[in-house]
């Protein structure tokens, strides 16, 4: 997959793919379109590349003195005035041609006026050319102004100034897969209105044999809770939990590193010192996410204030407790598991599941261990290490360097879920 990005194609996987937000997608075969194209003319021109709207503005002043040059070279022929002899500031003899005619056609339409050349009463048809070349030289000036203004105004380069992560990551937040990415804003002037939206979009065949290449599924985050609304002062992870209406449901770790399907992730609002509307886009193939990790941290605080380190922004840490079956399977399990809770938690405990309890392995039941999980077994279902099921760390300030060093805790969990 790789629709909104170069050098990605659907058919193929390429390294290092440029994620500028930029759709991989070609136009063929589209009837009458120079002439579509040209009766939104200004459009076209906002759109271009730099180097070919300045061809088109010195063009099109070139052709318009030539234009008006030849016409006034005419209407000079016409009236007899190249058989008049005038004379240089040396004394001689000399007669004007069309690059006199040309001379004074900028002349007319820039209104520098050097004085040398006029138009006299004697000539209506020159006297109205004059006007006519006023009035379109007006009309070029003020398309042409307008255009370069709102080549240079448009928001589409607040855009490169608001980061996606390289990375997308799926790991448990409140005891629930969840798929997420994180957003930053380089300026500090703010996004106003920010909201976030993000599409699945993968092949997919109809229940009638049809096939669809680019079959586009909502991805939710949070738009009935308003969570897609961001307020972008420093960065933030946007988070869309996998549950039964999500895409990702029946997605476990093994089945991702083998999905052909791509995530575009759009962020849209309003530029501060323009109020004109800005979108940024960036997109996740299912190579790029990474099943298991989290975010490090990128805002601390410091005296009175706040820093972010964006040097820290794109990198993730590996969390070993995170289950790798599907949000569905892990739904089923846990709908299985009986539910058993031992002391009170600390306020400031950080943990990766909703509600855990603590208890050493010689107090399990005397239940058979399949039996109480049903066809699905506890240990291989969450973690690939046998010996640790869940793990979670009361009253810790280190969340990186805890939740790396867990797997060596002879810990057995028992949990009690608060959904």
């Amino acid at each position: 997959m790789g629709a909104v990005r170069v050098n990605s194609p659907l058919s193929q996987v390429t390294n290092d793919p440029i994620k500028n937000g930029q759709c991989n997608v070609v136009f063929n075969n589209m009837e009458d379109k120079p002439r579509r194209y040209l009766a939104d003319i200004f459009t076209t021109c906002v759109d271009i590349r730099w180097r070919y709207l300045l061809l088109i503005f010195t063009t099109t002043f070139l052709l318009s003195w030539l234009l008006f040059g030849l016409i006034f070279w005419g209407v000079a022929y016409a009236h007899g005035d190249f058989d008049i002899r005038i004379p240089d500031k040396d004394g001689d003899a000399r007669s004007s041609g069309f690059i006199g005619a040309f001379l004074f056609s900028i002349e007319t339409q820039t209104t520098i006026g050097y004085g040398f050349r006029c138009v006299t009463e004697e000539c209506p048809f020159a006297v109205v050319t004059v006007v006519v070349q006023s009035i379109v030289g007006c009309i070029i000036d003020s398309f042409m102004i307008g255009t370069i203004m709102a080549k240079m105004v448009r928001p589409k380069k607040r855009a490169q100034t608001l980061l996606f992560s390289h990375h997308a990551v799926i790991a448990l937040r409140d005891g629930k897969l969840c798929l997420m990415w994180r957003l930053g804003n380089m300026r500090k002037s703010h996004i106003v209105e920010a909201h976030v939206r993000a599409q699945l979009i993968k092949p997919y065949v109809t229940a009638e044999g049809e096939y669809l290449p680019l079959e586009q599924t909502d991805i939710d985050v949070g738009y009935d809770d308003g969570l897609d609304r961001l307020f972008l002062v420093s960065p933030l992870v946007v988070v869309h939990e996998i549950n039964k209406n999500s895409p990702l449901y029946n997605l476990n770790r093994n089945d991702l590193q083998k999905e052909d399907f791509e995530i575009v992730v759009i962020l849209e609002g309003m530029v501060e010192a323009t109020a004109m509307t800005t979108q940024a886009r960036s997109s996740y193939l299912a190579k790029e996410i990474l099943w298991g990790h989290r975010f490090e941290p990128v805002v601390f605080e410091k005296g009175d204030r706040y820093h972010v380190d964006y040097s820290r922004f794109h990198k993730t840490y590996e969390v070993p407790s995170t289950p790798i079956c599907s949000a569905r399977e892990l739904n089923q399990m846990m709908g299985h598991r009986g539910h058993r809770l031992l002391g009170s938690h600390s306020p400031s405990a950080f943990c990766y599941e909703n509600e855990v309890a603590l208890c050493c392995g010689d107090d399990e039941d005397e239940k058979d261990p399949k039996e109480q999980l049903g066809d699905l077994g506890f240990k291989e279902t969450f973690v690939e290490e046998q010996r640790v099921e869940m793990l979670c760390v009361l009253d810790t300030e280190n969340q990186i360097s805890l939740d790396r060093l867990q797997p060596a805790l002879p810990l057995y969990i028992s949990r009690e879920s608060g959904v």
